[in-house]
């Protein structure tokens, strides 16, 4: 199988190359990723800068192409440019720290995913849920036995999968659970601090979650100790409020 490799974390990132390692064990992989971190950008595309494509070597032999832009422009130009054909499916990780709930609309590695989807590609994000010493072994495991049923799977074109892996050992994973996204409000948390000129600026902190999770959403899986997977759309239409709209008079009354 022919697979594109992204992420948001940077083509340098361990996450990005434990799955590379992982999945080029029995398909053919093509990296192309952002040239510096672009954690937590969401889906910006690259307009009023042009998209500066390098190629990156590791361990003294090509291991992928380099983008100076965003998660979404590296899917984008790898279809449209890089790639010598179109790939089977797309695999955006593994981001380092969950990507659930709300985060799924800020998040670079999602995205990513996304714009494959949009494109009508198979495609999937892949993130281990932490930020202290990661070890990467049991999601990239995960991913690469994750990938080859991408292809196979009943799933609409415009949807991806979004996958959560717990921060545990392989053996200590419950299993893995279909979930919905979970839509609580984040709690935010800055630090103001004062520079050396004396300007006051602020630090985004901290996200607390720590709130009642609700069962068979995408937190709560993980909080739980299963592996997430929630297929996720770009449609964000509100479908129900759709037709309450246009059950009432009061769009003619506009004219």
């Amino acid at each position: 199988m022919y697979i594109l490799l992204t992420n948001d974390d940077g083509i340098h990132a361990p996450g990005l190359w434990a799955l590379y390692q992982s999945l080029r064990r029995e398909h053919r992989v093509e990296v192309v990723a952002p040239e510096s971190e672009q954690s937590a950008v969401g889906h910006a595309i690259s307009l009023l800068n042009p998209l500066r494509v390098k190629k990156v070597n590791k361990n003294g032999s090509f291991f992928g192409w380099s983008v100076l832009g965003t998660p979404a422009d590296c899917v984008k130009i790898a279809v449209a440019e890089v790639l010598p054909e179109k790939p089977d499916i797309v695999v955006s990780g593994i981001n380092l720290g969950a990507n659930v709930g709300i985060n799924v609309l800020y998040s670079g590695t999602v995205s990513a995913a996304t714009e494959a989807a949009i494109m009508g590609l198979r495609s999937m994000a892949v993130s281990l849920c932490t930020y202290r010493e990661p070890d990467f072994t049991a999601a990239a495991s995960f991913a690469a036995r994750l990938a080859p049923q991408l292809p196979h799977l009943n799933l609409p074109t415009g949807v991806c999968l979004n996958v959560n892996i717990p921060d545990l050992p392989e053996n200590q994973i419950k299993g893995v659970l279909l979930t919905r996204q979970e839509k609580g409000v984040l709690m935010e948390k800055y630090e103001r601090r004062i520079d050396p000129r004396e300007n006051i600026y602020f630090w985004l902190a901290g996200l607390n979650n720590h709130r009642e999770l609700e069962p068979g959403t995408d937190y709560w899986a993980v909080h739980e100790g299963y592996i997430s997977l929630t297929p996720i759309h770009h449609d964000l239409t509100d479908y129900d409020t759709l037709k309450e709209l246009n059950g009432n008079k009061w769009l003619e009354e506009l004219m």
